[in-house]
């Protein structure tokens, strides 16, 4: 079986639409069926977000880590922060702790305002490396592919999100982030602000979630042209697989040592993920070499788990 490296896996248990709970489940129940779940589908290593970034979401850094602690060989924490709050010691806090890489997502700002960069500075320091959400946030009804007059559970999902915009849930209660106005716009979560940051922290592992979002998928591409440092995972759900494999992002418009794996998905849902993943590498008719990149190697590199080897001799490691 190929070994993966999962560089997307949420914190379990705020996950799913609406951030609906799993039931009868301790924080700890839910990290040790997740790891079960993880292994049977071949992954060795998994990027864990924890942190409790929305309201409702998950437990706070210091509790998630602990949970993580049974799984160790499996687990690589990251820390999910806000540059708008956490400040620089935040982040040397986090790494103390035992956080080894930073998720990002859903600024009040762009990803690369000034603002934020005393967070980036540190995490160069401390060679963590940063995941960025790309794009439209996901919601309760997917209407590419269903539509509540035609489907029960997008109908019942649907009329979930009704309720909780005429009655909020109080902050902090399970799914009072998607009960609530936000300040969240795709417009601040763009390819190309990771082209800025990249410029101004070279060093700096710049991984964009779902290759860029729906609608960004050119500038992806512009910016891991070009850029030492940035890379893109392959998570986001069967739309963009579909637009990876038919729009040619997967080895030509991106080549595959900028390209990762990430679930992104419910437990019971990543073997089936697996799966789909193997069809379309085997579809494009990826080497092995190029599908142990994708799979393993490259999130591996980025994490120090492995050195990189390049071509000819001369060539100094990692910089």
């Amino acid at each position: 079986m190929v070994r993966i490296f999962d560089v997307h896996v949420h914190y379990p248990g705020g996950f799913g639409p609406m951030g609906r709970q799993e039931p009868e489940q301790t924080p700890q129940e839910r990290v040790d069926d997740l790891a079960e779940r993880l292994r049977e589908a071949g992954v060795v290593k998994a990027c864990l977000l924890s942190g409790a970034r929305f309201a409702g979401m998950g437990p706070t850094h210091e509790e998630a880590i602990k949970t993580m602690e049974p799984h160790r060989d499996l687990f690589i924490p990251v820390a999910v922060v806000d540059p708008g709050t956490h400040t620089g010691p935040d982040i040397q806090r986090f790494h103390d702790l035992g956080y080894r890489g930073l998720k990002i997502i859903g600024t009040a700002k762009d990803y690369d305002d000034e603002s934020f960069y005393p967070v980036y500075e540190k995490a160069e320091e401390l060679a963590m490396p940063i995941l960025f959400h790309m794009g439209v946030l996901g919601g309760g009804v997917d209407y590419a592919r269903t539509h509540p007059r035609r489907d029960p559970q997008a109908a019942a999902t649907f009329q979930m999100m009704m309720d909780r915009l005429n009655n909020p849930p109080e902050p902090g209660s399970p799914g009072a982030f998607f009960g609530r106005r936000r300040n969240v716009g795709a417009i601040r979560m763009r390819p190309f602000h990771l082209d800025t940051i990249a410029a101004n922290f070279p060093k700096l592992r710049l991984i964009g979630a779902h290759l860029g979002g729906t609608g960004n998928y050119d500038e992806s591409s512009s910016v891991a042209r070009w850029r030492n440092f940035v890379f893109f995972d392959l998570s986001g759900g069967e739309v963009i697989e579909r637009h990876a494999m038919e729009r040619g992002y997967i080895g030509r418009e991106i080549g595959v040592e900028k390209l990762i794996w990430g679930s992104d998905c419910r437990p019971d849902e990543i073997h089936t993920h697996v799966r789909r993943f193997e069809t379309m590498f085997a579809m494009l008719n990826l080497t092995p070499e190029e599908q142990e990149r994708i799979w393993y190697r490259n999130a591996a590199e980025i994490y120090g788990y492995e050195q990189p080897v390049f071509a000819g001799p001369g060539h100094p490691h990692g910089e």
